[in-house]
């Protein structure tokens, strides 16, 4: 009996229409006595827990520390000396716009402790 090739397998799921695709996975489900669906409802279940939401850091106030703070800001903007200043000069000002929260969270970390007081929303 002759084995297709991986390049083949390929070249016939590019080129085979929603039905036999369907008859394909019925047929490998039967066979096998497995099911494709059990995937599908885990990540079914992920998307309805939904994304991890974004966050924007804010810069609430500087603190006693204003050097640290400008500091922190350039290494997390990645920022000239100046812009960073002025972003600090002009709080409340947004540092960094539409982050995971989990990254928004170190961020907040990372100025809070050059004395700065942030907000995530």
């Amino acid at each position: 009996m002759a084995k297709l090739t991986t390049d083949e397998i390929l070249a016939y799921l590019e080129e085979a229409t929603i039905l036999e695709l369907n008859e394909l996975v019925k047929a490998i489900e039967e066979k096998f006595d497995v099911t494709a669906a059990a995937p599908v409802a885990v990540a079914a279940a992920a998307e309805e827990e939904g994304p991890a939401a974004n966050v924007t850091v804010i810069l609430k106030e500087v603190g006693p520390t204003k050097v640290k703070v400008i500091k922190a800001v350039r290494e997390i903007t990645g920022l000239g000396l100046v812009d960073a200043k002025g972003l600090v000069d002009k709080v409340p000002s947004e540092i960094k716009k539409d982050v995971p929260a989990e990254e928004g969270a170190k961020l907040k970390e990372t100025l809070v402790a050059a004395g700065a007081v942030v907000e995530l929303k």
